[in-house]
């Protein structure tokens, strides 16, 4: 899966307008990326990936790039 396919599943899953999200983006500055957006990314994740995420993992990501990264898990 390219970087660019990421991103969209990404803005799918925090219901974002395509063409949204960078990979440096912050997600803090994401209003989007909320506890219900937390929960999609956790199910997301090990329906596409099969990487599973804890809570622990999830409030650890700062930016967008650190989720593209554990999709590479």
């Amino acid at each position: 899966m390219t970087e660019n396919e990421k991103l969209a599943l990404l803005e799918e899953t925090m219901e974002l307008d395509e063409g949204t999200l960078t990979e440096k983006m912050l997600l803090e500055d994401i209003e989007e990326y909320d506890s219900m957006a937390k929960l999609s990314l956790i199910v997301m994740m090990e329906d596409e990936f099969g990487v599973k995420l804890d809570s622990d993992t999830v409030r650890g990501f700062k930016t967008v790039e650190d989720i593209l990264k554990k999709m590479e898990d």
